[in-house]
């Protein structure tokens, strides 16, 4: 199973997690892939995610994340021992995100939504300052990404394995390039037939 998890402003129709979507039902595996839409506040979002996976052994599960969705997978991962797979990640989104406090919109649908205060003191509680099995995760960083510094994100993900792209930005918009490489860490076959053909 996969479970991605959308960043700041974003949600479920974000490039990457329909690509995502799009070929996990290409390979007949529509119903092992979920994207919800996460509320703002850390906390629930949390909660939303492990109700989501509320029963999946560790082994059968991959948290995919792109940007602050790659904090929640890391802190995901180390609860819940799966793999995680970390797309232009955010390493400290409480400092990133406290000019963002107030209202703000949606990319997607510019659906109001308000940042409270205390969603920065719920993201620090969320903080991983370290990962413990290096082994379970897979960084995919930009290193033309202009909203954060993807040498903060080789540094935080040290002995992990790392695939950092010469170029590209924050979306990673060429995305579907690597998606079979993502799959793979995710224990999926790229090149599997829908239905298990031969």
């Amino acid at each position: 199973m996969i479970l991605y998890l959308h960043g700041f402003r974003s949600s479920p129709q974000s490039m990457k997690a329909r690509l995502m979507g799009e070929r996990m039902a290409a390979l007949g595996r529509g119903t092992e892939y979920v994207c919800p839409q996460l509320p703002a506040s850390p906390k629930l979002a949390m909660e939303l995610a492990l109700s989501l996976v509320d029963g999946v052994p560790a082994q059968e599960l991959t948290v995919v994340g792109s940007s602050l969705g790659g904090y929640y997978a890391t802190w995901l991962a180390e609860r819940l021992g799966c793999r995680a797979v970390l797309l232009n990640p955010a390493i400290v989104p409480r400092q990133d995100l406290q000019k963002h406090v107030g209202a703000t919109t949606q990319y997607h649908s510019d659906q109001p939504f308000e940042f409270k205060p205390e969603y920065i003191d719920e993201l620090r509680a969320l903080d991983v300052p370290q990962i413990s099995k290096p082994e379970r995760y897979f960084l995919l960083a930009a290193t033309g990404d202009e909203v954060l510094d993807y040498r903060d994100m080789v540094a935080h993900y040290r002995d992990a394995r790392q695939h950092v792209i010469q170029g590209s930005d924050h979306g990673i918009s060429e995305f579907a390039d690597y998606i079979n490489e993502v799959l793979a860490f995710c224990g999926i076959d790229p090149q599997a037939r829908a239905g298990g053909g031969q």
